[in-house]
C-alpha cells in the first residue's frame, strides 16, 4: 500500500492514477510513503545480496512503479575512496559518488526515469518539464525510450551543450526569454491548461523517489556503513531531500544503523535554503545569480523538504563563491578523476570551505556527491582551466615553451 503525504502539514492523500502534485490543504509538496513494516518482513539485505543486477531498479519494493526499465543501464554509479586527499583534508575517509556515469551524464536520470516510467504505466503520453538543461535532457532521453512526447521549457541562457542534448533526444524544446523560475511557472500553467503530465523538479513527488536511489547504492557500496557526512550541492532542493529520504528509509528497515548528517552547499548568489537554515526561519525567494546554472534558482521548489532534511539530519548549510566553484573543477578532476560541471563542483568547493571553517572532524567518513559531467557546461569549465599552449609546428618552439 502506498499513499502521499504532505512534507509540511502531513496531510495524507490517496496515490492514484491521476497524480496529485500538491497538498490540497496547504499547497506544499507531497512525498510517497510505503508500508515499511510489510516491506521489512518480505525484503532483506540478504535478498539484495542474491540479486545479481547492478542498477537502481534493484530496490523495487521501495518504488512506486510496477516494473523496471531494462535498458540502458542506470544506477550503481562509481563510489570510491581517495585516501591521499582524505589525509590532506584531515578526514578519516573521503568518498566520491560520481553520478555523471548515467545515460545523459547527470544525476537527473534517476528522477526522470522513475517519474516517466510511472507516467507510462498510468497512460500518460505528453510530458512537460522545466529545466536549466540536465533534468530536461534526462526527461527527453527517457521519454524517447518509453515512446512519450516530451516538451521541455528552458531559460534561453541554458548552456548550448545542454540544449543540444535536448534536441538530440527528440524533445520539443521551448526556449523561454526569462529565468528558470519563469520557465517553471509557464510549464506549470501549460500542464494545467493542456492536461500534460508534469515532471517538474520539486513539484512531481515521484522525482524524489528516483533520486533517493543514490543513497541506497551508497549504503551497499560502502558495505552497509553509511557515511558520517554527505555533501550535496543544492538548487531546488529536490536532490538533498531525496538523498535524505533514501537514508531514512534504509534506517527504518534496519538496513543501516544511522542516517548521515547532510552538508547542503549553495552558491552565494543562489542561497535561499542556506540562508533560511542559518537564520532559523522559513525560506524566502532570492534574486539568483550564479554561473552554476543547474543550482541557480530564485525560489527552491522543494525547499521545505530540503530544509527539513538538513535540520533533521543535524546537518549544516554553507555557501561558496562562483570563483570557489570554478577553482574546484580542476582540483577535483586532477585529484579524483571526477570531471564536474559547476553545479556539481560546488559540492567539493563546499567540502573545502567546511573544512576551513572547522565543521568536519578527523574521525568522520565524508562522501561528496557529484551530480553532473563537466562537458555539460564547457564554457564555464573553460573559465576554470585557462587556455592551451599555442606554438608553431617545430621542436624549437617546443623547447622554448618548456625551457
Amino acid at each position: 500500500m502506498k499513499l502521499l503525504q504532505c512534507v509540511s502539514c502531513q496531510e495524507k492523500v490517496p496515490f492514484e492514477k491521476e497524480l496529485t502534485y500538491e497538498c490540497p490543504k496547504c499547497q506544499n509538496n507531497l512525498e510517497v510513503l510505503y508500508d515499511y513494516d510489510a516491506i521489512a518482513k518480505s525484503w532483506s539485505k540478504e535478498d539484495l545480496a542474491k540479486d545479481k543486477s547492478r542498477d537502481m531498479w534493484r530496490y523495487m519494493p521501495l518504488y512506486p512503479v510496477q516494473s523496471k526499465i531494462s535498458t540502458p543501464p542506470l544506477g550503481w554509479t562509481p563510489c570510491f575512496q581517495i585516501p591521499d586527499l582524505a589525509a590532506e583534508l584531515q578526514l578519516k575517509e573521503l568518498w566520491f559518488k560520481d553520478d555523471s556515469y548515467t545515460p545523459s551524464a547527470s544525476f537527473k536520470d534517476r528522477a526522470s526515469a522513475m517519474a516517466l516510467k510511472w507516467a507510462k504505466e498510468n497512460g500518460h503520453e505528453i510530458i512537460a518539464a522545466a529545466s536549466t538543461g540536465n533534468a530536461g535532457a534526462a526527461t527527453a532521453l527517457w521519454g524517447s525510450l518509453l515512446g512519450l512526447t516530451t516538451r521541455i521549457f528552458v531559460p534561453h541562457t541554458a548552456p548550448p551543450a545542454k540544449i543540444a542534448q535536448l534536441l538530440a533526444f527528440g524533445a520539443d524544446v521551448v526556449l523561454v526569454e526569462g529565468t528558470y523560475d519563469e520557465a517553471f511557472d509557464l510549464c506549470l500553467e501549460a500542464s494545467r491548461q493542456f492536461g500534460w503530465y508534469n515532471r517538474n523538479t520539486g513539484y512531481n513527488p515521484l522525482t524524489r523517489e528516483g533520486k533517493k536511489s543514490t543513497s541506497f547504492e551508497m549504503c551497499e557500496q560502502m558495505e552497509w556503513q553509511a557515511p558520517d557526512v554527505v555533501v550535496v550541492s543544492v538548487g531546488d532542493g529536490n536532490i538533498i531531500s531525496g538523498v535524505w529520504k533514501g537514508f531514512v528509509e534504509f534506517e527504518r528497515l534496519g538496513f543501516i544503523e544511522k542516517a548521515p548528517r547532510l552538508l547542503a552547499v549553495q552558491a552565494e548568489g543562489s542561497s535561499a535554503i542556506v540562508q533560511a537554515w542559518k537564520e532559523e526561519r522559513d525560506i524566502q525567494a532570492v534574486q539568483a545569480s550564479t554561473l552554476a546554472d543547474s543550482i541557480s534558482v530564485d525560489l527552491p521548489r522543494d525547499g521545505v523538504a530540503a530544509l527539513a532534511a538538513v535540520r533533521n539530519s543535524n546537518g549544516w548549510g554553507i555557501t561558496v563563491t562562483d570563483q570557489e566553484i570554478l577553482d574546484a573543477i580542476p582540483v577535483m578532476a586532477q585529484r579524483t578523476g571526477v570531471f564536474a560541471e559547476p553545479a556539481a563542483s560546488a559540492s567539493f568547493a563546499g567540502l573545502i570551505r567546511a573544512q576551513k571553517e572547522g565543521l568536519l572532524s578527523p574521525d568522520q567518513r565524508v562522501l561528496v556527491l557529484n551530480t553532473g559531467h563537466g562537458l555539460k557546461d564547457i564554457t564555464a569549465v573553460e573559465k576554470a582551466v585557462g587556455e592551451p599552449h599555442r606554438i608553431q609546428p617545430n621542436i624549437e618552439a617546443l623547447e622554448t615553451l618548456f625551457k
